[in-house]
């Protein structure tokens, strides 16, 4: 695959259950994710094999990515940096 970027919300809570949502990016294919489910719930552009591999990805790297996203906070991101 060609660069893909990575973005990862802060934990949510949908459902009475905490999700963390992940999107992947190349150009102007995308993928949607969540864990700790470890699925790809849609996407455009990438091939279904590429969709399995981000899927093998986000169940491998799981415990590191929830760990990212527990750091977030979302109030300082949405105010932006005060100087």
């Amino acid at each position: 695959m060609d660069e893909v970027r990575m973005m990862v919300s802060c934990v949510v809570v949908k459902d009475n259950r905490k999700i963390v949502r992940v999107s992947f990016l190349r150009g102007k294919d995308y993928a949607d994710g969540i864990l700790p489910d470890g699925v790809i719930e849609k996407s455009g552009g990438f091939t279904p094999d590429e969709v399995q591999k981000l899927e093998n990805y986000l169940r491998a790297n799981r415990q590191d990515i929830l760990g990212q996203a527990k750091a977030i906070n979302p109030l300082r991101n949405w105010l932006g940096e005060w100087k």
